[in-house]
């Protein structure tokens, strides 16, 4: 029976480990790919010689798109959506997670109910359309961040989280004359650095990737975010003409290599973020995903 059992973990474990590295393989390679053509020379991409390594190297596509004016303005575009809307996120979610993990609110298990209901049914995009529009919201960068102020599943998140404070801490701070602001301000979230910085990724990244909602209530091209300023590059080849021989000859002949530079930039920053707030991320993500 044990060696049964012992064959059987084994052969998961095989399975499990095989299934691990064609799924890694399957994320990591295309990524790759990218990069190897932001790299390489556009005769070589024509060719279709680049596969994971730059064939004879340039960094042309970066000056390229570090020169171009509009590319910049979405940059700091979705820099101000990331970080702005990350702190109306964090303020807005944990405001109304703490009172949620207090037993003495009244009415906070109907109030959860409802947050809950909107995890399965959302609103159709017709009237929240018209709602962005009678709130004056649309084309302003605040229809980005107002209506994705508060996640669902990152609010139930955080409320596990300080449920797990102990409810002695929270009566002593009580005790000592403290009001609620009070606890939530110097107790509740000086304590909560790991599920602060867990949801903030969250959130850091859904905001650098906002794409629906700029495409919906952005009309003006200059508030136009760096996703949909890629989505313009990838899709409409839109490349600007910038007056340079060697510039405008290399993005006529391989908009490609633009085109794969442009999501490398992207990409990058998003991703920097994530080894400052790692050892953060596992303690978030352990205590704050137990439900009661």
């Amino acid at each position: 029976m044990n060696a049964r059992m012992t064959a059987g973990y084994r052969t998961f474990t095989i399975f499990n480990y095989i299934f691990l590295t064609v799924a890694t393989l399957s994320m990591f390679l295309p990524l790759l790919n990218v990069i190897a053509q932001s790299f390489s020379s556009p005769f070589a991409i024509d060719r279709g010689e680049v596969l994971f390594w730059p064939v004879e190297f340039t960094t042309i596509y970066y000056q390229y798109v570090f020169q171009d004016a509009s590319i910049w303005r979405a940059f700091g575009i979705s820099v101000f959506i990331t970080v702005v809307g990350t702190f109306i996120n964090l303020a807005a979610t944990s405001s109304l997670a703490y009172p949620l993990s207090r037993d003495e609110f009244v009415g906070r298990k109907q109030l959860l109910l409802m947050i809950v209901f909107t995890m399965i049914f959302t609103a159709p995009l017709i009237p929240e359309f018209i709602l962005i529009r009678e709130l004056r919201l649309s084309n302003t960068l605040w229809a980005l961040m107002i209506p994705t102020a508060i996640s669902a599943f990152n609010l139930i998140v955080m409320r596990s989280f300080f449920i797990q404070i102990p409810k002695e801490l929270i009566d002593s701070g009580r005790i000592d004359g403290a009001g609620e602001l009070r606890m939530a301000w110097s107790i509740v979230l000086p304590l909560s650095k790991p599920v602060m910085a867990t949801v903030g990724i969250f959130y850091s990244v859904m905001n650098w990737n906002t794409y629906k909602n700029a495409l919906y209530y952005i009309n003006d091209r200059a508030l136009y975010p760096l996703q949909i300023k890629l989505r313009e590059m990838l899709i409409t080849d839109d490349i600007v003409d910038t007056g340079n021989d060697l510039f405008s000859n290399l993005a006529t002949a391989s908009p490609q290599g633009v085109q794969m530079t442009v999501i490398i930039v992207a990409t990058v920053p998003i991703v920097m973020i994530y080894p400052f707030l790692q050892r953060y991320f596992v303690k978030g993500m352990m205590v704050g995903s137990i439900k009661s």
